[in-house]
């Protein structure tokens, strides 16, 4: 896309609003809720003194594991419901908060569920797979809680767009600052203002590296170019410079805000297929227990 397609898209119109943030939402209200889920289902497990040893097949074992499923598909119901860090607003937050604590304290719940019995079954795989997806999860509170407030400190009350409005605005000057100087300077400053480098594989939006950027090269050419000019032509030269500075100085914003989004966004891409396979490892958990275990009992 070109910078002019993405001016014209509207891209990351948004502005970075401030919110209150979803970890102490309420004075800390679903912390206190998730501690206490904690709390009761360490209290539930000590209480039950299973002969043999405790294991998932007990009264607190069963309640344990009604409450860690019930968990998982609310926690899973709530992750696909459309949201935006930009956003957060009342209910909405509620729900965000209650999702963090909730799933940290479904770690709990589910662990005491197990009784500490593992095996390389279906009943392990989904315990291991929920393991996972909370700690993608926890990587998810890290990057709200962190790169929103980086995000905006970047920008300096810019949107996206007008950052690129700006960086337009800088390659029509560069286009008409560049007239004057010799045509080998002319053409690198050409090929600076026709190539705008934002975005592309998403390892450079991640990492923010964009070796070959044509407008480094540039740069590097108009100035290895403005030590041999004469007098008359310095100030030419010197403008292509600054506008070139200038235009270096918004790429690297450009691509660190856009680096920040790309880590606000790259968890999901393990978050979410392990979602799913925990749903399928949980549902096979659940008929293995309530019908197939029992069958081969009677038997």
């Amino acid at each position: 896309m070109s910078l002019d397609d993405q001016i014209a898209a509207g891209v990351g119109l948004e502005p970075a609003h401030r919110h209150e943030s979803f970890l102490v939402y309420e004075g800390f209200r679903w912390l206190k809720i998730g501690f206490a889920v904690i709390l009761a289902s360490i209290v539930l497990y000590i209480a039950d003194r299973p002969y043999g040893g405790r294991y998932g097949g007990t009264w607190a074992g069963y309640i344990l594991g009604i409450t860690g499923a019930a968990l998982i598909f609310w926690l899973t119901w709530f992750g696909y419901r459309k949201r935006s860090y930009l956003d957060l607003q009342g209910r909405l937050v509620s729900r965000l908060s209650a999702h963090v604590y909730l799933g940290l304290a479904l770690l709990v719940v589910a662990t005491l569920h197990t009784g500490f019995s593992f095996g390389w079954n279906i009943h392990t795989l989904a315990y291991v797979l929920m393991c996972l997806v909370i700690a993608s999860g926890v990587f998810g509170i890290f990057a709200y809680a962190r790169y929103p407030r980086m995000m905006t400190e970047n920008r300096g009350n810019l949107t996206t767009h007008e950052m690129l409005s700006h960086i337009a605005g800088l390659n029509d000057e560069l286009r008409n600052a560049s007239l004057p100087l010799d045509d080998a300077t002319a053409l690198v400053v050409e090929r600076a203002v026709e190539t705008t480098d934002i975005g592309g594989a998403p390892w450079r939006q991640l990492s923010g590296n964009y070796s070959g950027c044509v407008t480094d090269a540039a740069l590097v050419g108009v100035i290895a170019a403005e030590r041999s000019v004469g007098p008359e032509q310095e100030e030419a030269y010197r403008r292509v410079h600054v506008l070139l500075d200038n235009k270096r100085a918004l790429l690297r914003q450009m691509r660190l805000d856009i680096s920040y989004k790309a880590m606000m966004e790259i968890w999901l891409y393990v978050h979410v297929p392990i979602t799913f396979a925990l749903l399928a490892a949980l549902i096979a958990h659940i008929v293995a227990v309530l019908f197939f275990i029992p069958l081969a009992l009677r038997g």
